[in-house]
């Protein structure tokens, strides 16, 4: 107080020296007067009044006059240099020398006349002529000042208004610093001071004048301990003053002004009392021991102070009654008052005692403080009859500013923190169980500052003080059903805090299974029972103050819940608020107190979200692994003891196979775990040592307690404080007899002679027990101590015991009952418990105090589920935005807590709570087939059912909001949300409400956006706006019944639907796949599988009932009914195709998600295509895409085996391939186009083949089918080898049949072309696809036919074989496109025929498989070119191709001339090739061909002539030819005078004509040439026919530029000169 209040006196005071101009200054003090005159006057002012009064009339003279102004030494001079001159001297002089002088005049012992006759008087005389001489008050000294208005307080015959004047003059000159620290003597001036105030004695009146005083007294003292002087006042002064101050506070006759006056005097020095703790703390920091150990025991045993408000310093004491004839002026250390003769009202100061003398006094300290603490807990004590409860209530208000002011420095000293620890919380918490309202909020609000400020040191009442708070708040009463409330929002409340008792079932009283700390406050008399509303709110006010502190809730989460002999009171700390804030809670306390628990619960999450990120802090803290190990344990322990109340034996073994008990049958392992744990039942326990079989049990337990010293009662008392005794007697016989055993060693009692004694008296004791506080005795038929001693005559060895010794027993049992704490009567059980708890507090450990947050993440998974509870029902039941924003602030914090520490199951729970209150997440997708489009203001929306009715639900949209929210960013935390986020997905997908594609996370999927279902209906609404009226409504809603449409959705469902499109948008959807697509595996494997778990049963597929497009028409019957249709297509379901595009995302992610999450999505995929026949063709193209795409990426972990895809695939229908083309095709590329093995592994199975064979007549499918031959036959890494060569080259001869298409139009521009006028008109048309793909597929072919060598040369087949495998297919395939009606395909396929057939490679000498290319391709390409219905496919084109081919035929025979006429079969293949020419000059066609052969065949007569293989026969006979060439002429020359018989004659004009006839050897017939033909070259048997096809060589179509075919007579033209 007085700090600031001295600054601002200082400076009130320096704007008076400013503004007077002649102002005085003291010290720091000024004065507008002469502070001389200002003493001068208040002296003057007091003896005026004095002389008013008719005890000092007569005195009036000489109190006006004074004494003489003669020169006199100071009062300074006197006292200086610690003098020990009489204090009486000091205090009033008298006498001028030696007395001599007012002798001489005569006037002693004259009535009225004399100075010494009126001693209050003149010692104002006195002081007045000493001040005449003093020019600075300054060196005045303090305690010669002071002394005579001292002297007026102190003395019983002044009045009231008297002494008042004095307090005021007293008040004014330490006010005005007249009086300050640099007076002379100032220490022990204000010791004096400080006696004479509280020693005050004044003549009485009860009037209103007689508490002036005391307030006056009040003033003085408080500026006296709050401003300087309080730093000289000695330890027994400041006790003086607080009993005196005490005293004016607890006297009840005093008015309710001056008494609440005192109550605040008393607080304010109080608070400078206990300040000073600080600063001694401060003082004494560098010194080694503590402060308590520096004080004198004696020095402590002084300070005393009397709270009796009777005592010596109490207002009684110096209110003194008029008839009074005696008074008395305290001593100033309380030693023999001076008594007068109250008649003459004269003060005999000779009397003064030596020790009034000054002496050193030290600062008050410790003592000082220890005895104001002590007496202000006293003051609490509930059951002091003589104090009131206004005066507990008073000292409450005194304590809780000391514990503001001073509370850790309390705990830090031993001798305040004891008083803390004991009397201050005994009778502190009996007073948090009073009625009184008053005492109940003063208690409560002590108790939580107490616990505030040294909670480090009471760590044991804290526990006791918040068992009880909860067990009296905590409702029992399970929640009610909320109407609209889904009950499994609020799952997790507790019902009962853990330390409370269960209901014992009827007829059983056992208490088994009953926590300790449910004993602990039975004992204690403090089980909660029925509180009234306002003592409930106090309570959740206080209990709320100190959840508000940052670590209260971890402190006790350390502190209680992870050690195994205490309570979990942070869990119970969290249930009881969060029970607490639900509504109906009001119905048993007030309306206030489920806000202030929730206002509690939410500052308890936000001290914990507002650690997140701070450092932690581990210095001298336990370790997290260490609290989790002792909170595991006691899980166990406290599980086991359960076990044990139920079954010992059950409850052993389960402890021992915990490692609890180290060995069950070990005596000493099992009795000290039940001699250390008090969650055993002790009803249970006394049976269970007693059971027969269990002595060695017993012997041990028993051997555990130390009976030394003890009386035999009390060894009794404690053994069955840990059990009950037994009913049976037979097991009380065996406990006593163990029980006598031990004792008797142990104790070795000089009062009992023997074991058997011990026995006798033991069993005597036990009745006298049950005698005493058996409630059916009456009082008169108790026992009597005589009667006691009598029953025990002669036992002791055959002697009586001690009568002391058995009245000693006897005197203890009557007033104190042997029985368990938790059935003591409230009184004595808080006594026995209270003992109990202090010597537990002994060996306790001090509160950790945890000024951290390593604890936070095992302290919120362990309390987590009642916060979320509350969160939930609260926010569905509450109706005020304040509410919401604190309620929506509570989900965000927890769920940032929950994704720091890793506490998945709550995050998942939280989001499973919103999802539930959103109405998103249903479990079956919602009914889309009345969804209608509106196309409004060029924005397209779906209105549907789920939009709508989500929009006109706001609540539904904040937690839509919230739980999108809290979603984004933590989804690495999420684990089993995943499915209830899944499910809004889906739904939200479904109806259109969000992105159909994936596009933002991943592009490795190259399909379009995944199609809804068609809605209903599209419906325009720009012009629509504004009309209406019930007719148009009405008609619009008949017409959408007769047409069997849903009616069109109103303008509140549309903007239902805007809000809810709003809703979504703002939920930032795109940006949560973002993160999601950047997950760790794990958090990406919880999505996968909830994604997964979405897809139906294969059993029930789920899909979704939607109007088709296009409603098939219904046949009906012939009397018009419809039939049934039993075959109905599959229902196209979006959400399986949603699903599992987005797991195959997430899977092909990176190698990392492709291992660990590919296995499962590909079994999810191959599941799917297994149903192919109940799919709708889009889910099943894309889910086998899905599935192909991750073939591709996962070639490296062959979870999924190609055949298995692809014969998967080959195994669709026909029509179910042909709608799934292009997809599949896009991932079949895709794997093509993977890796080389991949590519290998698909080329090299049946099934892919087939599958392009199937899907290449279609025109959307060509083009991808194509490119996927081509990516298999090309490249670096293609893939043909001789088990797919075939069927390659097959499905390319396919393409380019299928360019046959071109020919027709090809025609047709001829035919127009051939009209002028159009032909300077018409552009040259575009090439159509099917032509192009063929034109490719020939060039494809080509280049195989290139690659045939190498091919050959790296296959394992003999090289017969390696020929039929790799070129057969290529000639088959080109002889076939040499009759393609499409010219430009015609041509090219000669040419690459042409330059296959001149291919190196193709002949060798070692074998004769080449020569099949006469028989089997130019000989069948010949005879088809001669077929008519070949010839009318392009009339005008194929003739040239027949001259083209006459001319190859002869082109390829020169090439291999020299070859072939080493082989056998050359006459019979010349032959077949003269009598196909034969044939073509007969076929009928134009004059090109009729010029063409002869020239062809002049062409190789010549180079066979030349060759010397058509030798003719000479005239000379000089040339030998051999037979064959004999043969050769001879046919060559028949055969072609058929049909050119001027051919020869022209060729070999020197032939003579006989010659030329002459007989050759016959040829074999032409079928024999077949023949030898055959069994020369291989497996070609049989004779040629030309007029049969090829195998394949119709129905495909095909187009391929002809750039590079050359004229077939420029070849012919070219091979000519080559063989030349």
């Amino acid at each position: 107080m007085n700090t600031s209040h001295d600054e601002c006196s200082n400076s009130r005071e320096s704007n008076m020296t400013d503004s007077i101009p002649y102002g005085h200054s003291v010290g720091n003090a000024t004065v507008a007067i002469d502070p001389v005159a200002l003493v001068v006057t208040e002296c003057i002012t007091v003896t005026s009044a004095m002389r008013k009064h008719a005890r000092w009339a007569h005195s009036s003279i000489a109190s006006i006059l004074g004494s003489s102004s003669g020169h006199r030494q100071p009062p300074s001079d006197v006292r200086t240099g610690g003098s020990e001159r009489n204090r009486a001297s000091s205090k009033v002089d008298l006498i001028d020398d030696n007395g001599t002088l007012t002798s001489r005049w005569g006037l002693r012992g004259k009535k009225g006349q004399s100075m010494q006759d009126n001693p209050l008087m003149s010692a104002f005389a006195k002081l007045r002529a000493d001040l005449k001489h003093c020019k600075d008050v300054q060196n005045f000294d303090t305690p010669s000042l002071l002394q005579p208005f001292l002297q007026v307080i102190r003395s019983s015959s002044t009045t009231a208004p008297i002494t008042s004047l004095a307090l005021i003059a007293i008040t004014k000159m330490l006010a005005y610093k007249i009086i300050n620290p640099q007076s002379p003597n100032f220490s022990y001036g204000m010791q004096l001071l400080a006696s004479t105030v509280t020693h005050c004695r004044f003549e009485g009146d009860n009037s209103a004048s007689d508490e002036v005083v005391f307030l006056r007294i009040l003033k003085i003292m408080e500026d006296m301990i709050c401003g300087p002087s309080g730093e000289v006042l000695g330890d027994q002064s400041v006790c003086e003053m607080m009993e005196c101050a005490l005293s004016i506070c607890c006297h009840l006759r005093m008015s309710e002004v001056l008494r609440r006056s005192a109550e605040i005097s008393m607080v304010t020095m109080c608070q400078s009392i206990f300040s000073r703790l600080k600063a001694m703390e401060f003082e004494h920091r560098g010194s080694t021991g503590t402060l308590d150990q520096e004080v004198d025991q004696a020095d402590m045993d002084k300070a005393k102070i009397d709270s009796n408000p009777n005592g010596e310093h109490g207002p009684g004491a110096m209110q003194q009654s008029r008839s009074s004839m005696s008074l008395e002026v305290p001593g100033v250390n309380g030693g023999e008052r001076l008594s007068t003769d109250a008649s003459a009202s004269q003060l005999d100061l000779s009397k003064v005692p030596e020790d009034e003398q000054a002496v050193e006094i030290r600062p008050y300290g410790l003592p000082s403080i220890r005895e104001l603490f002590r007496v202000l807990a006293d003051l609490l004590d509930p059951h002091d009859r003589q104090r009131t409860d206004t005066l507990r209530v008073m000292a409450l208000r005194i304590v809780n500013v000391a514990l503001e002011v001073a509370g850790p420095s309390i705990a830090n000293h031993p001798s305040l923190a004891s008083l803390a620890k004991d009397t201050l919380c005994r009778n502190l918490f009996q007073l948090v169980r009073s009625e009184n309202i008053a005492i109940l909020h003063e208690s409560l609000r002590v108790a939580g500052t107490l616990l505030a400020t040294c909670r480090g040191v009471l760590k044991l009442q804290q526990e006791l003080f918040l068992s009880y708070v909860v067990a009296c708040l905590h409702p029992r009463v399970p929640i009610p059903d909320e109407p609209g409330v889904d009950s499994a929002l609020y799952q997790g409340v507790p019902q009962a805090p853990a330390l409370v008792k269960p209901q014992p079932a009827a007829g059983i009283a056992s208490g088994r299974s009953t926590p300790v700390p449910v004993r602990d406050r039975q004992r204690l008399g403090m089980e909660g029972g029925s509180r009234k509303p306002d003592a409930r709110e106090a309570m959740v006010e206080s209990v709320g103050g100190l959840v508000r502190i940052p670590s209260f809730m971890v402190e006790l989460f350390v502190n209680y819940d992870c050690e195994i002999d205490r309570s979990d009171l942070c869990s119970d700390m969290v249930g009881l608020l969060s029970r607490n804030a639900f509504p109906d809670s009001a119905t048993w306390s007030t309306t206030n107190v489920p806000p202030l628990c929730l206002d509690s619960l939410l500052g308890y999450v936000q001290w914990i979200a507002d650690r997140l990120e701070d450092e932690p802090r581990t210095e001298g803290l336990l370790e997290k692994e260490k609290l989790r190990e002792q909170r595991n344990k006691k899980k166990v322990i406290i599980k086991g003891a359960t076990k044990f109340n139920e079954s010992p034996k059950a409850g052993i073994a389960f402890l021992a196979s915990k490692g609890i008990i180290e060995d069950p049958n070990d005596a000493h392992s099992v009795t000290g775990f039940l001699k250390g744990t008090t969650r055993i039942d002790k009803k249970v326990l006394g049976e269970f040592i007693s059971k027969r079989g269990n002595e060695a049990v017993l012997d041990a337990f028993l051997g555990q307690f130390d009976f030394r010293d003890m009386r035999i009662d009390e060894a009794l008392r404690e053994l069955l404080n840990t059990f009950r005794l037994p009913g049976e007697s037979q097991l009380i016989e065996r406990i006593v007899t163990v029980f006598c055993e031990k004792y008797y060693n142990a104790a070795q009692p000089e009062h009992v002679a023997d074991q058997d004694a011990v026995y006798v008296l033991t069993y005597a004791t036990i009745m006298l027990n049950t005698d005493q506080h058996n409630p059916n005795v009456k009082a008169q038929n108790r026992m009597s101590q005589e009667a006691f001693s009598k029953n025990l005559r002669g036992v002791n060895a055959g002697k009586d015991f001690d009568p002391v010794y058995l009245q000693e027993i006897y005197e203890a049992i009557r007033d104190r009952e042997i029985v368990l704490p938790e059935e003591h009567d409230n009184k004595h059980a808080f006594e026995h418990a209270w003992k109990e708890l202090l010597i537990k507090t002994q060996t306790a450990s001090d509160l950790i105090i945890c000024e951290t947050n390593i604890y936070d993440a095992d302290m919120f998974a362990a309390t987590w589920r009642p916060i979320v509870a509350t969160l939930n029902y609260v926010f569905v039941s509450a109706t005020e935005d304040a509410v919401f924003q604190r309620v929506i602030l509570g989900y965000q914090q927890a769920a940032a807590i929950a994704a720091k520490y890793g506490v998945s199951e709550c995050l998942d729970h939280i989001i499973q709570s919103l999802a539930r209150i959103s109405g998103l997440a249903t479990e079956h997708p919602p009914d889309t087939s009345l969804n209608t489009e509106v196309q409004a203001s060029g924005k397209s929306i779906m209105v549907s059912k789920f939009a709508v009715d989500f929009g006109r639900d706001n609540k539904a949209e904040l937690a839509t909001l919230v739980l999108f929210r809290i979603i984004n960013g933590n989804e690495d935390a999420i684990r089993d949300g995943w499915t209830q986020i899944v499910r809004i997905m889906v739904n939200l997908f479904v109806n259109s409400l969000i992105p159909t594609s994936f596009t933002s996370i991943s592009r490795d999927l190259d399909l379009p956006p995944i199609p809804l279902q068609s809605p209903a209906q599209v419906i325009e609404r720009n012009d629509k706006a504004h009309e209406g009226g019930l007719f148009s409504a009405f008609t619009s809603y008949v017409s959408s019944v007769m047409n069997d449409e849903p009616p069109e959705p109103n303008d509140q469902e549309i903007e239902a639907t805007l809000c809810t499109v709003d809703c979504i948008n703002a939920c930032r959807f795109e940006e949560i796949l973002g993160n999601v697509s950047e997950l760790p595996v794990d958090s990406l494997k919880s999505l996968t599988m909830s994604l997964l778990s979405h897809l139906p049963e294969n059993e029930s597929p789920r899909v979704i009932s939607v109007k088709p497009e296009i409603p098939a028409p219904t046949p009906l019957r012939g009397n018009g009914t419809k039939l049934s249709q039993n075959a109905e297509p599959p229902v196209y379901d979006p959400a399986v195709v949603y699903v599992l595009e987005l797991a195959t995302i997430l899977a092909l992610r990176d190698e990392e998600t492709i291992a660990a999450l590919g296995s499962d999505v590909a079994d999810a995929l191959q599941t799917v295509t297994r149903e192919a026949d109940r799919l709708h063709p889009v889910a099943l193209s894309r889910t086998v895409f899905y599935l192909l795409s991750l073939l591709r990426a996962s070639n490296d972990h062959k979870y999924i085996r190609t055949p298995v895809v692809l014969h998967a695939i080959s195994s669709f229908k026909q029509d179910t391939l042909k709608q799934c083309a292009l997809p599949i095709l896009k991932g079949i590329y895709g794997c093509i186009s993977g890796p080389a093995e991949l590519k290998k592994e698909m080329a090299g199975s049946p099934d892919f083949w087939a599958v392009m064979q199937t899907l290449h007549p279609h025109a959307e499918a060509a083009p991808l089918v194509l490119q996927i031959v081509e990516a298999v036959a090309e490249g670096p890494n293609a893939a043909i080898t001789a088990d797919n060569y075939d069927s390659a080259v097959q499905l390319l001869n396919a393409f380019a049949t299928a360019g046959s298409i071109g020919a027709r139009h090809e025609q047709q521009r001829e035919q127009g072309l051939r009209r002028a006028q159009q032909a300077e008109k018409e552009p040259k048309p575009k090439k159509q696809d099917a032509v192009i793909r063929a034109s490719a597929a020939l060039t494809i072919v080509s280049k195989l036919a290139s690659r045939v060598p190498a091919l050959i040369q790296h296959s394992q087949l003999e090289t017969e074989e390696a020929w039929r495998a790799y070129w057969s297919p290529v000639f088959r395939c080109l002889a076939t496109q040499c009759v393609n009606p499409y010219r430009e395909i015609r041509n090219q396929a000669f040419t690459s025929l042409q330059r296959c057939l001149q291919s190196p490679q193709l002949a060798s000498p070692e074998h004769t498989e080449w020569t099949n290319i006469f028989g089997e391709v130019l000989f069948p390409l010949i005879a088809q070119l001669l077929k008519p219905e070949v010839y009318q496919t392009d009339p005008a084109g194929m003739s040239e191709t027949r001259v083209h081919a006459a001319q190859l035929l002869c082109k390829i025979f020169l090439h291999y001339l020299v070859l072939l006429s080493d082989w056998e079969g050359e006459l019979e293949l010349w032959v077949k090739i003269l009598d196909l020419m034969d044939r073509l000059m007969n076929s009928g066609q134009n004059d090109t061909l009729v010029e063409a052969v002869p020239e062809s065949l002049k062409n190789v007569l010549l180079v066979m002539s030349s060759g010397g293989y058509l030798v003719p026969p000479s005239s000379d006979d000089q040339q030998v030819r051999s037979t064959h060439q004999q043969q050769l002429w001879s046919e060559t020359w028949t055969r072609l005078e058929r049909f050119l018989p001027e051919l020869m004659p022209e060729l070999f004009p020197d032939v003579k004509m006989e010659v030329r006839s002459s007989p050759a050897p016959a040829p074999a017939p032409a079928s024999n040439a077949a023949s030898d033909n055959s069994s020369g070259g291989g497996d070609g048997g049989g004779e040629v026919d030309a007029a049969q096809p090829e195998p394949g060589a119709d129905g495909a179509e095909a187009t391929l530029d002809t750039r590079d075919a050359a004229p077939a007579a420029d070849a012919e033209t070219e091979a000519d000169g080559e063989a030349a």
